[in-house]
């Protein structure tokens, strides 16, 4: 029996899931992320050491999903909200633990490639997945490949600037990046929170609920948020034209999204038709880590 393993590595929480040859899940489990590189490593070996011996299996292809990526000059962890990730070798240090190859890749590209194989995005050529969570990250799988890149960076929007942005939104807020304006500073859940209840706060959990209750800030904030993150994937939209556009992450639950943001990208996508597919991820907080199972699909 062939197995596959899948690792979501988050910031406060990692899953292991292990899939079939038909993709049928055989085990699933999750555990707390530790706050260090040793730790992270030493839980991921026993993840699939654990894995392995309750299935009577070794040997299972690994592919792992992180908040960043390899780094194509280095080979080195950059970019990532983990920060003690940053400039380590992650996949040959679990590469040499493990004692096979691992499959590494960002965790928007393994959403995509999840949603696409057999979720939210099935059957459809062009894919582009969001995650719009405490970050904001995207994905693009074309006829079933994520489009890392040249330079790892592929479907890397949340650290371009609002397009089309007005007056009074220039110059932006600070990302963590460095840059001014980027769309991750604009459109992630603490952001929501802060348009919100002011700066500072960072959950933005039960604003949908105070809008409908007649909360004028919390229904400004949303209307706020809906209308950039229209100019945001229209942008996406004028570049790749996907056919379905999959939003994960916590704020991807905001049912307004779905009617309030196709609406408004209209006036922006160039052409005579503005016909997005915006569809909410069908396997929810788990698409990473089945995508990341899948890193091992197709190469």
């Amino acid at each position: 029996m062939t197995l596959r393993i899948g690792i979501d590595l988050g910031g406060t929480k990692t899953e292991i899931v292990a899939l079939d040859e038909a993709g049928a899940v055989r085990l699933r489990r999750r555990a707390a992320t530790p706050g260090d590189y040793d730790g992270i490593l030493r839980l991921i070996g026993e993840l699939v050491a654990g894995a392995e011996a309750d299935l009577g299996i070794t040997g299972a292809t690994v592919g792992l999903g992180i908040p960043g990526s390899l780094s194509p000059a280095s080979g080195l962890v950059r970019n990532a909200n983990t920060q003690c990730l940053n400039g380590r070798p992650l996949d040959r240090d679990l590469e040499a633990r493990l004692g096979r190859p691992v499959r590494l890749s960002n965790d928007a590209n393994c959403l995509a490639l999840s949603e696409a194989a057999d979720g939210a995005g099935a059957g459809h050529g062009v894919v582009f997945a969001v995650i719009l969570g405490t970050g904001v990250g995207g994905g693009v799988v074309v006829d079933g490949r994520v489009i890392e890149g040249r330079n790892r960076v592929g479907g890397e929007w949340g650290h371009n600037p609002l397009p089309w942005a007005r007056p009074e939104e220039h110059p932006g807020p600070r990302c963590w990046c460095g840059q001014r304006g980027c769309l991750e500073a604009w459109l992630c859940g603490p952001a929501l929170a802060a348009a919100w209840k002011g700066e500072g706060q960072r959950d933005s959990g039960g604003i949908a609920e105070a809008a409908a209750a007649g909360d004028e800030a919390a229904r400004a904030a949303l209307d706020d948020h809906a209308d950039r993150l229209a100019r945001a994937l229209a942008a996406v939209t004028n570049l790749i034209d996907p056919d379905a556009v999959v939003l994960g992450g916590g704020l991807s639950n905001l049912e307004h999204l779905y009617a309030e943001v196709p609406r408004r990208m209209a006036p922006y996508v160039f052409g005579d038709v503005a016909a997005v597919r915006l569809v909410r991820a069908k396997h929810g907080d788990s698409s990473g880590v089945f995508g990341a199972a899948r890193l091992w699909d197709r190469r």
